[in-house]
């Protein structure tokens, strides 16, 4: 791998080692405190109970926290398409990011071009599918917002990292907060099913819709995070959907 990395071992992870074909996913995380000392002392402390297999440093250095064929503990409760408990079958990668509760920042340029290496490192060697190339909020809508729609993920996407929608820009924005009936709302929360999102319980209906459109948003519509399904939502959503086929 033509990048620079370090080794601090997290005491956190599965002791069997898993199979070098299981590997399926890269999940994109932010480390979501003030002070990155303390994210990474949180990753390789035995208390907090979490890891990752890399850590993403402000000024782009990367931290090698659990080997590749160790499962760590960094999605938990999680889901794609088909595949339940993402962490079995995925390769985490913490960045460093205050987030949502601490004056969220865009990524630096160094992390960026930190996160393209490592990417294309891993699709290579694993074989990963761009499909399978997601955020936290993506595999757990209903209780994360990271790495959030301050990630560059259009961007990546023009690296093969990453899932999509091939529509016009100038055009799609036309289509924003205009309002969708019963049925179209029905249409793209299918489309979201289709892409792999999982399904919403009944329990506060509406709380978890809200949630999954977010986290849609946050994902490919990253200008405007209102939770309501718009027009615009609507066509991306069929544009990922028939892309990730």
């Amino acid at each position: 791998m033509s990048i620079n990395t370090t080794l601090n071992y997290s005491p956190n992870f599965d002791k069997k080692k898993r199979k070098f074909k299981q590997i399926k996913f890269i999940i994109f995380h932010y480390t979501g405190m003030r002070n990155e000392k303390d994210a990474i002392k949180r990753l390789t402390n035995s208390k907090s109970k979490v890891s990752s297999h890399y850590f993403i440093k402000n000024n782009g250095n990367v931290i090698i926290i659990v080997p590749e064929l160790y499962v760590s503990w960094h999605a938990g409760v999680s889901s794609w398409q088909n595949y339940k408990l993402i962490n079995k079958h995925s390769i985490g990668i913490e960045v460093s990011n205050p987030g949502h509760d601490n004056r969220y920042k865009n990524f630096s340029k160094k992390q960026i071009n930190s996160i393209i290496k490592l990417t294309k490192y891993l699709i290579k060697k694993y074989k990963i599918r761009i499909k399978f190339i997601l955020g936290h909020s993506d595999i757990a809508p209903y209780r994360k917002k990271d790495p959030g729609e301050k990630f560059p993920w259009k961007y990546l996407s023009k690296n093969k990292i990453g899932l999509w929608h091939d529509l016009n820009q100038k055009k799609l924005s036309k289509f924003r907060t205009i309002k969708v009936d019963k049925c179209d709302e029905n249409n793209f929360i299918k489309n979201l099913y289709k892409i792999g999102y999982a399904r919403y319980s009944n329990r506060d209906r509406s709380k978890n819709i809200k949630l999954l459109v977010k986290a849609f948003q946050r994902r490919f519509r990253q200008e405007l995070i209102n939770g309501l399904i718009d027009k615009e939502c609507l066509l991306i959503s069929k544009s990922i959907a028939k892309n990730s086929q």
